[in-house]
């Protein structure tokens, strides 16, 4: 990608050209993180749960039936206080 300007506004806001924000998944009301290294400013969206949910690694897969086995279970032990 090539290098864009953008203008600080007032209050020294900064609007993401539209282009860069469909392009790292940023929305009205994504999380950024900002970091400076010297006189560098870096940017970098943070993940929403879903976003994780949906694209993150998967580490262990689970079927339907195991969620629903473990919840019957853990039903079945708060109902009779064991």
């Amino acid at each position: 990608m090539e290098k864009l300007r953008v203008r600080v506004g007032k209050r020294r806001t900064l609007v993401i050209p539209k282009l860069v924000a469909e392009r790292l998944g940023i929305d009205e009301g994504s999380v950024i993180e900002l970091e400076v290294y010297g006189d560098y400013l870096v940017l970098r969206p943070l993940p929403t749960a879903i976003d994780v949910a949906l694209r993150g690694k998967k580490y262990v897969k689970v079927s339907l039936e195991d969620i629903e086995r473990v919840s019957v279970e853990e039903q079945g032990r708060l109902a009779t206080g064991c």
